[in-house]
């Protein structure tokens, strides 16, 4: 496999930085989801496999110990700036038996945990060396991406023939299409909803963030996804999907890649939760933008003025303000 080039800012914004985040790797077999003890886990600059900086193996829960990594200083994230907020690094996992599953791009924050799973598949008698290489792109609040394409908040459903669902129902699984709608060559993958929304919550806010800020838009991630299923939005419109990975109709969903514990203890405890207006039953389509590269003064903004680690957000928290929270 090729390896990616070094980037010299990444480089310097990992050896240089003070501050340190933690990882920790938890590797199951992709055919019955038991964890795999023995596992070899090996943590690199991304961009330089030879750089080693931690090697090591799983025990019987298929988990490592937390390693310690370096990361930029935190105020990075805490507001938009010339700086990557995040340090990048490659896992590589490999156990007899399976293929060697490698992802680069795995993010780092100051002070945050971030969780990497690895589900390996076992080896084809076909194709003994199989591999898999996962590389992940840019955090959306980093890298350039299609802004939104506006939607209404709220659905007509009295359309003849169209199936909508007669209440609110949380799905075990929704169906990502990874791509634009059209792209008939995008793969469709079953996602369990939960890990739906802390991936998509750690593609598209910052682990850093006062709980509050992370409270407030992990509810609008799932009120967006939650109206999708609940008007059976695009399997009305012929696709065979729940929702897609793209930023101009959803939300950005990555295969692969890592989320983050503050991120993952708040969908635990909200994820049934959603957001309304009076009187009506669906969830409302929650549309925001990063307030940075794309400005949407009737939307919700998602980086606000940073203070001494307290995120103003004042467009989020007064629309929040007009809306009932339901679960």
């Amino acid at each position: 496999m090729e390896n990616k080039s070094i980037r010299p800012e990444l480089f310097a914004t990992v050896t240089q930085g003070e501050d340190t985040g933690k990882l920790t790797v938890n590797v199951t077999s992709e055919r019955d989801n038991r964890p795999i003890e023995g596992a070899s886990v090996r943590i690199t600059y991304d961009g330089q496999p030879d750089n080693i900086i931690e090697e090591t193996t799983t025990n019987t829960e298929g988990q490592i110990p937390d390693v310690e990594l370096n990361a930029p200083p935190i105020d990075y994230s805490m507001a938009p700036g010339a700086n990557k907020p995040y340090a990048e690094y490659t896992i590589y996992v490999s156990a007899p038996g399976y293929e060697t599953l490698e992802v680069s791009g795995a993010e780092i924050f100051s002070g945050e945990l971030a969780i990497q799973n690895a589900a390996l598949l076992p080896i084809s008698p076909t194709d003994p060396t199989g591999a898999e290489l996962y590389v992940i792109p840019d955090h959306t609040l980093w890298g350039d991406y299609p802004p939104k394409i506006a939607e209404d908040e709220i659905k007509p459903i009295d359309e003849s023939g169209e199936i909508v669902l007669s209440r609110v129902v949380i799905p075990e699984y929704v169906v990502v299409h990874d791509g634009p709608p059209s792209d008939q060559s995008a793969t469709n993958y079953y996602v369990k909803y939960k890990d739906y929304i802390k991936n998509v919550a750690s593609s598209e806010i910052y682990s850093t963030w006062p709980e509050a800020t992370i409270q407030a838009n992990v509810l609008a991630i799932q009120s967006f996804t939650l109206n999708r299923v609940f008007t059976e939005w695009y399997r009305n419109k012929g696709y065979d999907f729940t929702i897609t990975s793209s930023t101009a109709f959803d939300h950005k969903w990555i295969p692969n890649r890592n989320v983050f514990e503050s991120i993952s203890s708040i969908v635990d405890e909200l994820f049934t939760n959603f957001l309304s207006r009076p009187n009506v039953i669906q969830p409302i389509l929650t549309q925001y933008c990063d307030g940075k590269n794309v400005s949407c003064p009737n939307w919700m903004t998602v980086i606000g003025k940073v203070c001494k680690r307290r995120i103003h957000t004042t467009p989020f928290k007064s629309e929040l303000s007009k809306l009932a929270i339901k679960n």
